[in-house]
């Protein structure tokens, strides 16, 4: 069975809490039952892995990379300053989906510069919860060679 790494950066640990404007009401637990339940339904398996720390998300990102097929990535705060993290999803050689439960392109201009988007697969963004799901789909997808 196929095996993708969610893992997201700081604060999103605060889901359900954080400026439901931009984030919406759903809990990090929420989000992950829902993308759990999407991964059962196409045959594949995630792990999450959630840490305000990047050098834990790296080691994450490092150690179960090799059995992975994909990343679906929020780098979050990292987004704009985390090159070791973006250097371990490129070094991890699997296919890495970038997402953002906000549009961080039509937010403060500093939000809207990503490291990530140049060398990733895919950048899904604004879509909330439903862009983790959009990203599941399409590694699977990608992983069965149908896209």
């Amino acid at each position: 069975m196929t095996t993708f790494l969610v893992v997201n950066g700081p604060n999103l640990d605060m889901l359900g809490k954080r400026d439901p404007a931009h984030y919406g009401t759903m809990t990090l637990a929420a989000l992950e039952e829902r993308v759990r339940s999407r991964a059962h339904e196409l045959g594949v398996d995630v792990i999450f892995h959630q840490s305000n720390d990047e050098a834990s998300l790296i080691n994450f990102i490092n150690g179960n990379s090799p059995q992975a097929g994909g990343i679906i990535i929020n780098p979050a705060g990292l987004t704009t300053v985390g090159y070791p993290l973006l250097d371990a999803c490129i070094d991890s050689g699997v296919p890495v989906v970038e997402t953002h439960l906000s549009n961080i392109y039509g937010r403060e201009e500093w939000r809207a510069r990503s490291i990530f988007s140049r060398m990733v697969t895919a950048t899904i963004a604004g879509m909330r919860w439903m862009g983790y799901v959009a990203a599941l789909e399409y590694l699977a997808a990608l992983a069965k060679k149908e896209v």
